[in-house]
Protein backbone atom coordinates (compact mmCIF):
# COMPACT_ATOMS: atom_id res chain seq x y z
CA UNK A 1 0.00 0.00 0.00
CA UNK A 2 1.35 3.39 -1.02
CA UNK A 3 1.68 6.22 1.49
CA UNK A 4 -1.35 8.55 1.65
CA UNK A 5 -3.33 6.24 -0.64
CA UNK A 6 -6.53 4.41 0.22
CA UNK A 7 -5.96 0.65 0.24
CA UNK A 8 -7.10 -0.85 -3.05
CA UNK A 9 -7.82 -4.17 -1.38
CA UNK A 10 -9.99 -2.39 1.22
CA UNK A 11 -12.01 -0.83 -1.59
CA UNK A 12 -12.20 -4.22 -3.29
CA UNK A 13 -13.56 -5.75 -0.11
CA UNK A 14 -16.18 -3.01 0.17
CA UNK A 15 -17.24 -3.75 -3.40
CA UNK A 16 -17.62 -7.48 -2.67
CA UNK A 17 -19.68 -6.80 0.45
CA UNK A 18 -21.87 -4.30 -1.41
CA UNK A 19 -22.38 -6.73 -4.29
CA UNK A 20 -23.31 -9.59 -1.97
CA UNK A 21 -25.79 -7.43 -0.05
CA UNK A 22 -27.51 -6.29 -3.24
CA UNK A 23 -27.36 -9.34 -5.50
CA UNK A 24 -26.94 -12.64 -3.65
CA UNK A 25 -29.55 -14.81 -1.92
CA UNK A 26 -29.34 -16.18 0.65
CA UNK A 27 -26.81 -13.83 2.17
CA UNK A 28 -23.87 -15.11 4.17
CA UNK A 29 -23.24 -11.60 5.51
CA UNK A 30 -25.36 -8.52 4.92
CA UNK A 31 -23.36 -5.29 4.79
CA UNK A 32 -26.17 -3.08 3.51
CA UNK A 33 -24.09 0.07 4.04
CA UNK A 34 -21.09 -0.94 1.93
CA UNK A 35 -22.65 0.57 -1.18
CA UNK A 36 -22.30 4.04 0.35
CA UNK A 37 -18.51 3.70 0.43
CA UNK A 38 -18.17 3.40 -3.35
CA UNK A 39 -19.04 6.03 -5.95
CA UNK A 40 -20.74 5.12 -9.22
CA UNK A 41 -17.48 5.68 -11.11
CA UNK A 42 -15.49 3.55 -8.68
CA UNK A 43 -18.15 0.87 -8.98
CA UNK A 44 -17.79 0.88 -12.75
CA UNK A 45 -14.00 0.67 -12.59
CA UNK A 46 -14.00 -2.20 -10.08
CA UNK A 47 -16.62 -4.09 -12.07
CA UNK A 48 -14.53 -3.69 -15.23
CA UNK A 49 -11.51 -5.01 -13.37
CA UNK A 50 -13.44 -8.10 -12.25
CA UNK A 51 -14.86 -8.73 -15.71
CA UNK A 52 -11.41 -8.41 -17.26
CA UNK A 53 -10.08 -10.95 -14.75
CA UNK A 54 -12.90 -13.34 -15.68
CA UNK A 55 -12.00 -13.00 -19.36
CA UNK A 56 -8.32 -13.51 -18.64
CA UNK A 57 -8.47 -16.46 -16.26
CA UNK A 58 -11.64 -18.24 -17.40
CA UNK A 59 -12.39 -17.23 -20.99
CA UNK A 60 -14.75 -20.16 -21.52
CA UNK A 61 -16.74 -19.32 -18.41
CA UNK A 62 -16.92 -15.67 -19.37
CA UNK A 63 -18.03 -16.53 -22.92
CA UNK A 64 -20.88 -18.65 -21.58
CA UNK A 65 -22.46 -15.65 -19.81
CA UNK A 66 -25.11 -13.86 -21.89
CA UNK A 67 -24.74 -10.42 -20.31
CA UNK A 68 -22.70 -8.25 -17.97
CA UNK A 69 -24.72 -9.08 -14.86
CA UNK A 70 -24.42 -12.83 -15.30
CA UNK A 71 -20.70 -12.52 -16.08
CA UNK A 72 -20.11 -10.52 -12.91
CA UNK A 73 -22.11 -13.07 -10.90
CA UNK A 74 -20.14 -15.91 -12.47
CA UNK A 75 -16.83 -14.34 -11.53
CA UNK A 76 -17.87 -13.42 -7.98
CA UNK A 77 -19.07 -16.95 -7.30
CA UNK A 78 -16.07 -18.69 -8.82
CA UNK A 79 -13.30 -16.40 -7.51
CA UNK A 80 -11.72 -17.11 -4.14
CA UNK A 81 -11.72 -13.69 -2.47
CA UNK A 82 -15.49 -13.08 -2.13
CA UNK A 83 -16.02 -16.33 -0.23
CA UNK A 84 -13.24 -15.35 2.19
CA UNK A 85 -14.67 -11.87 2.68
CA UNK A 86 -18.22 -13.02 3.46
CA UNK A 87 -17.40 -15.98 5.70
CA UNK A 88 -14.82 -14.22 7.86
CA UNK A 89 -17.15 -11.27 8.48
CA UNK A 90 -20.06 -13.53 9.39
CA UNK A 91 -17.92 -15.71 11.66
CA UNK A 92 -16.51 -12.71 13.52
CA UNK A 93 -19.72 -10.80 14.05
CA UNK A 94 -21.65 -13.91 15.11
CA UNK A 95 -19.13 -14.56 17.89
CA UNK A 96 -18.95 -10.87 18.81
CA UNK A 97 -22.73 -10.59 19.05
CA UNK A 98 -22.91 -13.57 21.40
CA UNK A 99 -20.16 -12.08 23.58
CA UNK A 100 -21.94 -8.71 23.76
CA UNK A 101 -25.32 -10.28 24.55
CA UNK A 102 -23.71 -12.27 27.35
CA UNK A 103 -21.93 -9.13 28.60
CA UNK A 104 -18.55 -10.74 28.14
CA UNK A 105 -16.95 -7.83 26.26
CA UNK A 106 -16.81 -4.07 26.72
CA UNK A 107 -14.44 -3.00 23.92
CA UNK A 108 -14.29 -3.96 20.27
CA UNK A 109 -11.02 -3.25 18.46
CA UNK A 110 -11.12 -3.61 14.67
CA UNK A 111 -7.56 -3.94 13.43
CA UNK A 112 -7.08 -3.06 9.77
CA UNK A 113 -10.70 -1.90 9.74
CA UNK A 114 -10.60 -0.80 6.11
CA UNK A 115 -14.15 -0.08 4.90
CA UNK A 116 -15.84 -2.02 7.70
CA UNK A 117 -19.24 -0.49 8.58
CA UNK A 118 -19.93 -2.20 11.91
CA UNK A 119 -19.91 1.02 13.94
CA UNK A 120 -22.81 2.51 11.98
CA UNK A 121 -24.46 -0.73 10.84
CA UNK A 122 -24.98 -2.34 14.26
CA UNK A 123 -26.20 0.35 16.69
CA UNK A 124 -27.81 -2.40 18.78
CA UNK A 125 -24.35 -3.71 19.67
CA UNK A 126 -22.38 -0.46 19.52
CA UNK A 127 -24.43 1.11 22.31
CA UNK A 128 -22.99 -1.54 24.63
CA UNK A 129 -19.38 -1.14 23.48
CA UNK A 130 -16.47 1.18 22.99
CA UNK A 131 -15.30 0.66 19.41
CA UNK A 132 -11.78 1.37 18.16
CA UNK A 133 -10.93 1.26 14.46
CA UNK A 134 -7.20 0.86 13.87
CA UNK A 135 -5.93 1.40 10.32
CA UNK A 136 -3.93 3.54 7.93
CA UNK A 137 -4.99 7.22 8.27
CA UNK A 138 -5.67 7.63 4.54
CA UNK A 139 -8.13 4.74 4.54
CA UNK A 140 -9.78 6.03 7.70
CA UNK A 141 -10.23 9.53 6.29
CA UNK A 142 -11.72 8.14 3.09
CA UNK A 143 -14.31 6.06 4.93
CA UNK A 144 -15.29 8.86 7.27
CA UNK A 145 -15.86 11.18 4.35
CA UNK A 146 -17.99 8.65 2.48
CA UNK A 147 -20.15 7.81 5.47
CA UNK A 148 -20.70 11.46 6.28
CA UNK A 149 -21.60 12.18 2.64
CA UNK A 150 -24.19 9.41 2.89
CA UNK A 151 -25.71 11.11 5.93
CA UNK A 152 -24.50 8.46 8.35
CA UNK A 153 -23.53 9.89 11.72
CA UNK A 154 -20.58 8.30 13.47
CA UNK A 155 -21.47 7.12 16.99
CA UNK A 156 -19.78 8.68 20.01
CA UNK A 157 -18.59 5.20 21.05
CA UNK A 158 -16.28 5.07 18.00
CA UNK A 159 -12.65 6.20 18.02
CA UNK A 160 -10.25 6.06 15.06
CA UNK A 161 -6.64 5.14 15.78
CA UNK A 162 -4.20 5.63 12.87
CA UNK A 163 -1.44 3.03 12.59
CA UNK A 164 0.75 1.32 10.00
CA UNK A 165 1.02 -2.33 11.07
CA UNK A 166 4.24 -2.86 9.15
CA UNK A 167 6.01 -0.05 11.04
CA UNK A 168 4.20 0.82 14.25
CA UNK A 169 3.55 -0.87 17.58
CA UNK A 170 -0.07 -1.74 18.37
CA UNK A 171 0.36 -1.50 22.13
CA UNK A 172 1.79 2.02 21.81
CA UNK A 173 -1.00 3.10 19.45
CA UNK A 174 -3.73 1.87 21.80
CA UNK A 175 -1.89 3.36 24.77
CA UNK A 176 -2.41 6.81 23.32
CA UNK A 177 -6.17 6.31 23.00
CA UNK A 178 -9.15 5.83 25.31
CA UNK A 179 -8.65 2.06 25.19
CA UNK A 180 -8.92 0.59 28.70
CA UNK A 181 -6.37 -2.23 29.26
CA UNK A 182 -8.45 -3.50 32.20
CA UNK A 183 -11.71 -3.94 30.27
CA UNK A 184 -12.62 -7.18 28.51
CA UNK A 185 -11.87 -6.76 24.82
CA UNK A 186 -12.61 -8.35 21.47
CA UNK A 187 -10.16 -7.90 18.58
CA UNK A 188 -10.88 -8.67 14.95
CA UNK A 189 -8.08 -8.68 12.38
CA UNK A 190 -9.47 -9.62 9.00
CA UNK A 191 -7.83 -9.52 5.60
CA UNK A 192 -4.51 -8.26 6.90
CA UNK A 193 -2.14 -11.07 7.87
CA UNK A 194 -1.61 -12.08 4.23
CA UNK A 195 0.03 -8.75 3.44
CA UNK A 196 2.51 -8.61 6.32
CA UNK A 197 5.71 -10.41 7.15
CA UNK A 198 5.55 -13.24 9.67
CA UNK A 199 7.43 -11.04 12.14
CA UNK A 200 4.94 -8.19 11.76
CA UNK A 201 1.99 -10.54 12.26
CA UNK A 202 3.49 -12.00 15.42
CA UNK A 203 4.38 -8.53 16.72
CA UNK A 204 0.76 -7.41 16.43
CA UNK A 205 -0.59 -10.59 18.05
CA UNK A 206 1.94 -10.19 20.86
CA UNK A 207 0.79 -6.59 21.22
CA UNK A 208 -2.79 -7.80 21.75
CA UNK A 209 -1.72 -10.15 24.53
CA UNK A 210 0.21 -7.29 26.16
CA UNK A 211 -2.61 -4.74 26.19
CA UNK A 212 -5.72 -6.88 26.71
CA UNK A 213 -6.74 -8.60 29.96
CA UNK A 214 -6.90 -12.40 30.19
CA UNK A 215 -9.92 -13.91 28.48
CA UNK A 216 -10.03 -11.26 25.74
CA UNK A 217 -10.67 -12.62 22.25
CA UNK A 218 -8.88 -12.14 18.94
CA UNK A 219 -10.14 -13.44 15.60
CA UNK A 220 -8.02 -13.36 12.45
CA UNK A 221 -7.96 -15.04 9.08
CA UNK A 222 -4.88 -16.42 7.37
CA UNK A 223 -3.68 -18.44 4.42
CA UNK A 224 -1.94 -21.71 5.07
CA UNK A 225 1.68 -21.96 3.99
CA UNK A 226 0.88 -24.24 1.04
CA UNK A 227 -0.72 -21.27 -0.72
CA UNK A 228 2.83 -19.97 -1.21
CA UNK A 229 4.12 -23.22 -2.74
CA UNK A 230 3.67 -22.99 -6.54
CA UNK A 231 3.08 -26.71 -7.09
CA UNK A 232 0.53 -26.93 -4.24
CA UNK A 233 -1.48 -23.71 -4.39
CA UNK A 234 -5.08 -23.98 -5.61
CA UNK A 235 -5.65 -22.26 -8.93
CA UNK A 236 -8.12 -19.65 -7.76
CA UNK A 237 -5.94 -18.71 -4.79
CA UNK A 238 -3.00 -18.33 -7.15
CA UNK A 239 -5.18 -16.06 -9.30
CA UNK A 240 -6.20 -14.03 -6.24
CA UNK A 241 -2.56 -13.57 -5.32
CA UNK A 242 -1.71 -12.42 -8.84
CA UNK A 243 -4.52 -9.88 -8.85
CA UNK A 244 -3.59 -8.18 -5.58
CA UNK A 245 0.07 -8.11 -6.59
CA UNK A 246 -0.92 -6.27 -9.76
CA UNK A 247 -2.51 -3.47 -7.69
CA UNK A 248 0.62 -3.16 -5.57
CA UNK A 249 -0.47 -5.04 -2.46
CA UNK A 250 1.19 -8.48 -2.70
CA UNK A 251 0.48 -11.31 -0.31
CA UNK A 252 3.56 -12.27 1.69
CA UNK A 253 2.84 -14.73 4.45
CA UNK A 254 1.09 -18.00 5.26
CA UNK A 255 1.05 -20.16 8.38
CA UNK A 256 1.02 -23.85 9.19
CA UNK A 257 -2.36 -24.72 10.79
CA UNK A 258 -0.75 -27.64 12.63
CA UNK A 259 1.73 -25.42 14.45
CA UNK A 260 -0.49 -22.37 14.97
CA UNK A 261 -1.44 -23.30 18.54
CA UNK A 262 2.23 -23.52 19.54
CA UNK A 263 3.05 -20.30 17.69
CA UNK A 264 0.27 -18.43 19.50
CA UNK A 265 1.21 -19.91 22.89
CA UNK A 266 4.60 -18.24 22.56
CA UNK A 267 2.78 -14.92 22.13
CA UNK A 268 0.54 -15.25 25.19
CA UNK A 269 -2.52 -16.50 23.31
CA UNK A 270 -4.46 -19.77 23.52
CA UNK A 271 -5.97 -21.08 20.29
CA UNK A 272 -9.67 -21.87 20.77
CA UNK A 273 -10.80 -22.60 17.22
CA UNK A 274 -8.98 -23.03 13.92
CA UNK A 275 -11.41 -23.47 11.04
CA UNK A 276 -10.14 -25.15 7.89
CA UNK A 277 -11.63 -24.56 4.42
CA UNK A 278 -13.76 -27.69 4.86
CA UNK A 279 -15.00 -26.41 8.24
CA UNK A 280 -15.90 -23.07 6.68
CA UNK A 281 -17.64 -24.82 3.80
CA UNK A 282 -19.80 -26.85 6.18
CA UNK A 283 -20.66 -23.86 8.37
CA UNK A 284 -21.40 -21.17 5.78
CA UNK A 285 -21.73 -22.64 2.29
CA UNK A 286 -23.41 -26.04 2.63
CA UNK A 287 -26.65 -26.30 0.68
CA UNK A 288 -26.11 -23.25 -1.52
CA UNK A 289 -27.40 -23.64 -5.06
CA UNK A 290 -25.15 -20.95 -6.53
CA UNK A 291 -21.40 -21.19 -7.13
CA UNK A 292 -20.11 -19.83 -3.82
CA UNK A 293 -17.78 -22.24 -2.03
CA UNK A 294 -15.26 -21.85 0.78
CA UNK A 295 -11.85 -20.84 -0.51
CA UNK A 296 -8.94 -23.23 -0.47
CA UNK A 297 -6.06 -22.35 1.87
CA UNK A 298 -8.16 -19.81 3.82
CA UNK A 299 -8.52 -20.38 7.58
CA UNK A 300 -10.23 -18.62 10.50
CA UNK A 301 -8.60 -18.58 13.92
CA UNK A 302 -10.05 -17.59 17.30
CA UNK A 303 -7.76 -17.22 20.30
CA UNK A 304 -7.93 -15.82 23.81
CA UNK A 305 -5.41 -13.92 25.89
CA UNK A 306 -3.90 -16.12 28.59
Amino acid sequence: MEANQVSKTAMGTAFMRAYHAACDHPKIFDDFLAQHLITAEELRIIEERHLAAFQRFDPAGAASCPDRASALAGWMQSAGAPAIVFSRARYTEDILETAVRQQEVKQYVILGAGMDTFAVRRPDLVQQLQVFEVDHPATQAHKRQRLQSAGRQLPPQLQFIPVDFSRENLAKALGGSAYDPQASSFFSWLGVTYYLTREAVFATLRGISEVAPPGSTVIFDYLDSEAFVPERVARRVHIMMQLVERVGEPMLTGFDPASLAADLACLGLRLQENLSPSDIEARFFAGRTDGYRACEHAHLARATVV
